[in-house]
C-alpha cells in the first residue's frame, strides 16, 4: 500500500509518501509545499491544490491521511488552515483518493505508544521506522510522515472496520 500522510496548514503543507507492505515500512518521497505570506491568499490555495495534484500524479498513493485539526486560542489561525486543509482534501477527492483522518493524540499513541509523546520522540521513530540517515525538515514534512505511518498501523487494525 502506497499511503500519502499530510500535515495540513497554508505556510507550510508537510507531506511524505510511504510504501507499507508486511509490516515494512519504507519512505518514497516527502517534502514540503510552501506559500509565502506576501502571496493573495486565494492564490496561496491554488498553490496548495496545484502541487498537491502534482504529489499525487507522482506517487500514486492507495489513500491519504491527514491530521484532524485541533483548535487553539486564535481564531483566524484556525479558519485559515480549515480552508488550506479543504483544499488538500478537496486534491484527494477529485483523484478518488480514499481519506482517513488521526489526532495528533492517535498518530503519537500509533508512533511511540504513549499518546503524550513529546514531539520529539516522534520524529525518532519516524526516522527509525523509515530507515533514514536524519529527521526529516520541516517538521511539517516529518509530521506528515509520522500521519502515513499512523495510517499503515490503524489500517491493520480491527477498529479500522468498525464504522
Amino acid at each position: 500500500m502506497i499511503i500519502l500522510g499530510i500535515d495540513p496548514g497554508y505556510a507550510i503543507v508537510g507531506y511524505g509518501v510511504i510504501h507499507y507492505e508486511k509490516n515494512k515500512f519504507s519512505a518514497i518521497g516527502f517534502g514540503a509545499i510552501t506559500t509565502p505570506p506576501t502571496m493573495e491568499w486565494t492564490s496561496r490555495l491554488e498553490t496548495i491544490y496545484d502541487d498537491l495534484n502534482s504529489i499525487i500524479s507522482k506517487y500514486s498513493p492507495d489513500v491519504m491521511a491527514i491530521e484532524k485539526l485541533f483548535y487553539n486560542n486564535n481564531a483566524k489561525t484556525v479558519v485559515d488552515v480549515c480552508q488550506a486543509r479543504g483544499v488538500t482534501l478537496l486534491a484527494a477527492k477529485k483523484n478518488n483518493l480514499p481519506i482517513f483522518e488521526y489526532t495528533p493524540l492517535q498518530v503519537k499513541q500509533a508512533l511511540v505508544g504513549y499518546g503524550r509523546a513529546e514531539k520529539k520522540q516522534v520524529q525518532e521513530m519516524t526516522k527509525s521506522l523509515l530507515n533514514l540517515s536524519v529527521t526529516p525538515k520541516p517538521d511539517d514534512t516529518a509530521d506528515a510522515l509520522a500521519i502515513a505511518i499512523c495510517h499503515a498501523h490503524a489500517s491493520g487494525s480491527i477498529m479500522n472496520l468498525i464504522k
